[in-house]
């Protein structure tokens, strides 16, 4: 393995890298107007606030991530990434042009958005193991934990820019546009994908035909204490924690009785805290467990915060707080992920940490829904805090084991 450059921009010296950031920060802003979009249009639109309806589009939207979990994985370690990147990006391109379409035209239902819903999370399904390991072709092995950090940096800067924007086009212009400018911006990813330079692709080991698939990926994990550790710290947090749209959305709907622009605001404001969360890990040389035991443990304070907030201003800057701490732990998951497996094994291993980081949505978004309509938004952000909380737990026991194991050999010799 090369010896990773320093600086915290050093992945862009790779071409295909830097179209790939460029083409992602117009596509991911595109995704950002998207989710504040849809957000409105069931809590306004198609329903009186009703936090329930919400938490079961997220619950479509992120269940393929587990459905499809055997075969998602084995995909991004079997075929061309780059082609297959390219098909996903186009699918949830046209789903997203396709909405608008029906927004517009003023004929949507509430159904179909949970069909749409569905649909888009099976390409994402697809789509999510292959962008994560497909950064290691872009870059190699000696970059990745700064490649990494960098993607999270260009979608949180989008997370800036795509809420505010939303916000400004629902007012002016409606919904649909919202969804519309999304299915245009894939255009940016594809284009820019189609101009890589192949021959400097670092094509990773692909996995042979007899490969067990899913089945061994498990077992791989199962067999590594770390990891089976980190899904689930993943489980706890992305379950009942990172329930973003529900949380904002209510608090700003129910509690600050806050409009449009005010709504997508609070969403670019928390990007102020994932953004700054990324550009810190863009600048370490290889993320530690114990930056995990931080990000969860800060997770928990932030919700604990947002949930406590008096007022729009104090929940806002909690959000940061909460962004910042979310970025670290995750980010962290995904370096210590794929630098842990290996290559043959790293789609496989990463569609498990999306399948289980997103797949729980399922369970914990209906949950967080229900409690935010019964007992108040507030309760269902202190659902988020308990789970950072007991994540934090999880990883005071593995280095406590860790710090164990390293004793009693040391004692042996």
């Amino acid at each position: 393995m090369t010896n990773p450059a320093t600086g915290t921009f050093r992945s862009l010296k790779s071409f295909n890298f830097r179209l790939w950031t460029a083409g992602a920060l117009v596509s991911n802003i595109g995704t950002w107007m998207q989710r504040v979009a849809q957000d409105w249009l069931v809590l306004t639109q198609l329903t009186h606030h009703d936090a329930s309806a919400l938490g079961i589009v997220m619950g479509l939207q992120f269940a393929p991530q587990l459905l499809l979990l055997p075969w998602t994985g084995l995909a991004a370690d079997r075929l061309n990434q780059r082609k297959l990147l390219m098909a996903t990006q186009a699918t949830m391109g046209v789903l997203a042009l396709a909405l608008g379409v029906l927004t517009i035209a003023g004929v949507i239902r509430l159904w179909e958005v949970y069909v749409f819903a569905f649909l888009s999370g099976c390409a994402a399904a697809l789509d999510a193991p292959v962008r994560q390991t497909f950064v290691s072709e872009m870059v190699g092995d000696g970059d990745l934990p700064n490649a990494v950090a960098l993607n999270s940096t260009s979608f949180n800067a989008a997370q800036m820019i795509g809420p505010a924007v939303a916000g400004l086009l629902i007012a002016k212009v409606g919904i649909g546009g919202a969804f519309l400018l999304n299915g245009l911006s894939f255009g940016a990813v594809l284009i820019s994908m189609y101009f890589f330079r192949l021959s400097e692709l670092h094509v990773s080991v692909r996995a042979n035909r007899t490969t067990s698939g899913f089945r061994e990926g498990l077992r791989y994990v199962w067999q590594h204490r770390e990891l089976r550790a980190i899904l689930i710290m993943l489980f706890l947090i992305g379950t009942f924690g990172l329930n973003f749209p529900i949380f904002i959305s209510t608090m700003a709907v129910n509690v600050f009785r806050s409009d449009a622009r005010a709504f997508g605001m609070l969403s670019s404001i928390m990007a102020i805290g994932t953004l700054s969360g990324a550009l810190l890990a863009a600048g370490r040389a290889r993320p530690r467990f114990a930056s995990l035991l931080v990000g969860a443990s800060v997770f928990g304070v932030g919700c604990t915060l947002a949930g406590l907030a008096p007022g729009y201003w104090w929940f806002a800057a909690a959000l940061v707080v909460i962004g910042a701490a979310a970025m670290t732990f995750t980010n962290g998951t995904n370096s210590l992920m794929q630098l842990s497996t290996e290559p043959a094994m790293r789609g496989r291993v990463m569609a498990l940490r999306v399948g289980i980081a997103l797949g729980g949505t399922p369970i914990g978004a209906p949950i967080v829904g229900l409690v935010a309509n019964h007992f108040g938004p507030r309760w269902a952000i202190g659902i988020g805090a308990v789970a950072g909380f007991v994540a934090a737990l999880v990883a005071v026991f593995v280095m406590g084991r860790r710090e164990e194991s390293r004793l009693a050999q040391s004692s042996v010799v």
